[in-house]
């Protein structure tokens, strides 16, 4: 019998549909019981539902990665700004600094002029870098957070 000779038939049965154990059918040319037709149905079945849920993960996924990253480029143009902020700032007290400077007449008052400046910078110093790592924990809180609720929900979806 050649391939020309070989019909193909529709498939009508429901895939959970009680299948004869004893019930041969032609495949391809080779006759199989109908019971493994039945299990190929029924992964075919599951594959199909697994496929469609983990498409349904994906957009959810997509969706969450979409957020986290509106949520970071936020927070990190905040974090951005501050820094611009506190450049300038120390630029200006740069600049106090050399005008008081060049009004000094004698040498204690540069030492008594260096000595405020100093612990002025180093509480200036304090104080900016204790604001910049509040700012990137914030940064990175509010970024793993979504992340972190959407993957946790979308995962239990899928299982």
């Amino acid at each position: 019998m050649g391939k020309a000779d070989i019909k193909a038939k529709a498939n009508t049965d429901t895939p959970n549909a009680k299948v004869d154990t004893n019930e041969k059918r032609n495949f391809d040319g080779f006759t199989m019981p109908g019971i493994f037709r039945g299990i190929a149905e029924q992964g075919m079945v599951r594959t199909k539902d697994n496929y469609e849920k983990l498409q349904a993960a994906s957009g959810e996924i997509a969706d969450i990665l979409s957020e986290t990253y509106s949520t970071n480029a936020k927070t990190s143009a905040d974090y951005g700004i501050k820094v611009i902020e506190i450049a300038g700032a120390n630029t200006n007290s740069a600049f106090d600094f050399l005008a008081k400077l060049m009004d000094t007449k004698s040498l204690s008052e540069i030492m008594q002029l260096s000595a405020a400046q100093t612990r002025k910078n180093f509480e200036a110093t304090s104080a900016q870098n204790k604001e910049l790592w509040q700012l990137a924990q914030k940064v990175a809180t509010e970024t793993a957070e979504p992340i972190k609720k959407g993957l946790t929900k979308v995962l239990q979806k899928a299982s």
